[in-house]
């Protein structure tokens, strides 16, 4: 199947159940290598993994994705591990995921950043992730959820910091003496 015929196809509404998964089947392509066939970019597809989700958790992963956006604007969109939005700035934020009955925030280094308004709620016993679970009708801390972002980010530059090798940090700081 032609990359021109799997955007068509993609475009077009399944008139009856199940058609889509038969003309994947026909093409011997997955829906998900046909998805990463159309989409150019880690936002295209991140685009495509939102509008797929048809019910509330779509929507909660819409919300949350423009919280992040506007949390910090160097952040950088990738779609890994099978599906699931990341969001990276000097290293690893956060992964989303959807799953039946709920949408997870997975912060990878939670267990390092203050949480003040107490907005994870789950992994709090481990030493490095931290999650918020978002159920159907929950509000989302938009101002919690930003600072938690910006923790995150001020997490991973601080690590990097500290990995400089030594000759970097003291050139660095003998360029600040003069």
């Amino acid at each position: 199947m032609a990359l021109g015929e799997v955007v068509e196809w993609l475009k077009a509404p399944a008139s009856k159940a199940g058609e889509r998964d038969e003309r994947s089947e026909s093409s011997n392509l997955s829906l998900s290598e046909v998805n990463h066939m159309a989409a150019k970019t880690p936002s295209e597809l991140i685009d495509r993994h939102i509008a797929a989700i048809a019910d509330w958790r779509g929507k909660t992963l819409a919300d949350v994705r423009k919280i992040i956006l506007a949390a910090d604007p160097k952040v950088v969109e990738e779609f890994k591990w099978m599906g699931s939005p990341c969001w990276y700035h000097d290293g690893i934020i956060l992964v989303a995921n959807a799953h039946k009955d709920k949408v997870k925030l997975t912060f990878a280094n939670g267990a390092s950043l203050p949480d003040p308004n107490k907005i994870f709620n789950n992994g709090l016993g481990g030493n490095k992730w931290r999650s918020i679970d978002l159920y159907e009708g929950d509000k989302i801390d938009a101002r919690a959820l930003k600072g938690l972002i910006v923790a995150a980010v001020a997490h991973n530059q601080a690590r990097l910091k500290k990995k400089a090798p030594a000759s970097a940090r003291t050139t660095r700081s003998k360029a600040r003496k003069k």
